[in-house]
């Protein structure tokens, strides 16, 4: 059987490994100093994000397209150089200008003011990441690419006051998270599509100022659903103005085209000489029958009578 120990029994001594005559020291902690590694851990974290990394071959056709689509009279664009392509974007930095990143990949493009002329290229759609792009107040021609619906993460678009041309894309409105759309300024001609009120996320919409026509559509002019905002304009006036063949709230109705001016003029100087000619016609017409019949004999008017008696 197995010893039991009595509950009063005491309990067994242990001794520490400390020679006699020494007196034990007691245990030093060393402190950590906590700040000290946060920031160590940060610049470890820091230097990890910004280590160049092997560029995205979508962000690097994009950019690289975009350079050879625009001519750069002001040299703003000098550090945008075949070998910077390769390598756009290191962690959240990049040194092209314009160029804005997140996480390796080009997240903004803000190239605006720079004087840059050409056209938009298609393969700025490779740049699928973008979620601003802002080309305004440059000389930017040509017709917005449809191709710019593949930008599905896009929530700004700004290309105002350039010299576009051509309709708006419908293809837009595949953006879903498009917030921003600012075309005012431009040469853009058509009806603005109906595909563009379905963005519910659309709190500035601008294209003023342009050659458009047709009218606009409902889903722009008026606030849907219910609540104090119900049946008021989405969007006002200034948004439309400018456009000289569009119609329908928040602008005026449509108004019969009424004849100008010159017109009136022309019509009434027409009117007036007609008359003249007319009247001066008729005149001729009476004087020439007037004078046939006076020289013409009649019963009365035998030539006996007209000589004199002997």
């Amino acid at each position: 059987m197995l010893a039991t120990r009595s509950p009063k029994s005491p309990l067994p001594k242990f001794h520490s490994a400390t020679p006699k005559g020494q007196m034990s020291q007691p245990t030093q902690h060393h402190p950590v100093h906590l700040p000290a590694v946060s920031f160590a851990a940060f610049h470890i974290l820091f230097f990890l994000l910004s280590l160049p990394s092997a560029a995205d071959p979508d962000d690097e056709r994009c950019l690289s397209s975009l350079y050879q689509s625009f001519s750069d009279p002001s040299g703003s664009l000098r550090n945008w150089t075949k070998a910077s392509f390769s390598v756009p974007c290191q962690g959240f930095i990049s040194l092209l200008e314009g160029v804005t990143c997140n996480n390796g990949r080009v997240y903004k493009l803000s190239l605006q003011g720079l004087s840059l002329a050409g056209t938009i290229p298609l393969e700025l759609s490779n740049c699928t990441n973008l979620q601003s792009l802002d080309l305004s107040s440059n000389t930017i021609s040509g017709a917005i690419p449809p191709e710019l619906s593949g930008l599905l993460n896009l929530a700004v678009l700004n290309l105002s006051e350039n010299g576009l041309t051509g309709n708006i894309p419908r293809e837009l409105a595949s953006c879903a998270y498009l917030n921003v759309i600012d075309l005012h300024g431009n040469q853009l001609t058509g009806p603005i599509p109906n595909e563009l009120g379905l963005l519910v996320r659309l709190s500035t919409f601008d294209v003023s100022y342009n050659r458009l026509s047709g009218a606009i559509p409902v889903l722009l002019a008026n606030r849907t659903g219910g609540g104090a905002t119900a049946g008021m304009a989405r969007f006002n006036a200034s948004s439309f103005v400018g456009n000289k063949d569009l119609y329908g709230y928040p602008l005026p109705p449509l108004r019969a085209h009424g004849l100008s001016v010159l017109a009136i003029v022309g019509i009434g100087l027409g009117s007036g000489l007609l008359s003249l000619l007319l009247s001066f016609s008729a005149v001729c017409l009476w004087l020439r029958a007037t004078d046939r019949t006076a020289t013409m004999p009649g019963e009365d008017g035998k030539i006996s009578h007209l000589m004199p008696d002997y």
